[in-house]
């Protein structure tokens, strides 16, 4: 009998195991996470279930539901702790073993911390514990909060905290929000967006430190001007890591997450998926990782095919990475994969008026588009790009 394990019960894990069920695949299907439960779905955390607008019941993955008519040998509360490729045995930390005919590794990635010692008060907003504890810190009624980044966690946790009437610091060491990912002009919009909500923003300085109590709570945030920025709880979202620690020595390539093939194979018979994948996206001809909700999803059907159907049939996953953040009254998507280097071209409505359509061109191409409450608009230009990168069809659609 044919036996499957899938390496993480995330969104892309779970996408996997439903689709070896739906593929047809009647054998063993087991599923290894350190966590006690089922990790709840994401978006919410930083959103509702921070606000305490949902219980934490309603965060949970879109599959929960499906679980279990899956038939799946679930092992909560237990990590993968080796892997031997050649045989395609996982070394649990219960002491056990798996080995299957088929592994897919999905085990996300953690949030990166700040260094120093732990101190009370300050958090990151990963899974559901971090947004309870965080939760918890702000309903002792704080009256200063302090978030280090200025990335979509760190904008719509301060958005949040700023909605609850608290007093929000955001802190980004570059010049201006998501340089990296966009050009100049997306990140000075959401630093005016926050700062005419109210929030102090602070670029072009990093973090030298944390000042505490001297009985291990955090006070404030030691800046490296020299400045210091007073906060009873500091929030950090300065991105995450890839959970592949546990796979030094196994001989896969772990250069940013587990490195694959465009088909999504990072050895014979061993896939990965979702945040943890770095693969060769042929649709933009290029490696990358994607973090977002909708390609967890995607890729892990994508893995399971890839496993299911074997060398002869095998295809590249191709993708058009698309995700959103809600902050404030702003709806913010955006479909493809732009760079900070790449032009951008307004093509429908007004930056100022903060509801409008953006589109980065590099060369011939459009490498993607960003829409703020502009839903309908970059739905079509997703579509766009599925068919074609070329520049003309969406200059076309926004003429």
């Amino acid at each position: 009998m044919t036996t499957y394990a899938i390496v993480g019960a995330s969104l892309a894990g779970l996408s996997a195991a439903n689709t070896f069920r739906g593929r047809g695949h009647d054998g063993r299907i087991v599923v290894v996470d350190p966590s006690p439960e089922l990790p709840s779905d994401r978006p919410p955390l930083s959103k509702q279930v921070l606000a305490g607008e949902w219980e934490v019941e309603r965060a949970h993955q879109p599959l929960a539901n499906k679980v279990p008519e899956l038939d799946l040998d679930l092992r909560f509360g237990t990590a993968a702790t080796a892997l031997d490729v050649a045989s395609r045995t996982l070394a649990l930390s219960d002491g056990s073993e798996v080995t299957a005919d088929g592994i897919v590794l999905a085990m996300g990635a953690a949030a990166r911390r700040l260094p120093g010692p732990e101190l009370e008060g300050v958090h990151v907003v990963r899974d559901l514990a971090d947004t309870q504890a965080l939760r918890a810190d702000l309903d002792r009624r704080p009256q200063r909060v302090a978030v280090v980044g200025a990335g979509f966690i760190g904008a719509e946790v301060a958005a949040t905290c700023r909605e609850q009437g608290f007093e929000v610091t955001m802190i980004e060491a570059a010049r201006t929000p998501l340089l990296r990912a966009f050009p100049a002009t997306i990140g000075d919009f959401v630093t005016g967006l926050h700062r005419d909500h109210g929030v102090d923003v602070r670029l072009g300085v990093g973090v030298d430190g944390l000042t505490d109590d001297g009985a291990g709570r955090v006070t404030g945030i030691r800046m490296a001007d020299r400045s210091t920025v007073e906060a009873e709880v500091v929030v950090v979202g300065i991105g995450v890591t890839p959970n592949t620690g546990w796979l030094a020595g196994s001989g896969l390539d772990l250069s940013d997450g587990v490195v694959c093939d465009a088909t999504c194979l990072a050895a014979p018979g061993i896939a990965a998926a979702g945040d943890v994948a770095s693969w060769v996206n042929e649709h933009f001809g290029e490696r990358m990782r994607v973090e977002h909700w909708e390609h967890a999803i995607e890729q892990g059907e994508a893995a399971a095919v890839r496993l299911l159907g074997g060398d002869v049939d095998a295809v590249p996953y191709l993708s058009v990475p698309w995700f959103w953040s809600d902050q404030y009254d702003r709806k913010i998507q955006m479909a493809g994969r732009p760079s900070g280097d790449d032009e951008l071209h307004l093509v429908e409505g007004s930056v100022e008026e903060r509801r409008f359509v953006v589109a980065f061109r590099r060369g011939d191409r459009c490498t993607g588009v960003l829409g703020v409450n502009r839903p309908r608009h970059v739905v079509q230009a997703r579509m766009k790009l599925a068919d074609s990168l070329d520049w003309g069809p969406i200059a076309e659609l926004f003429a």
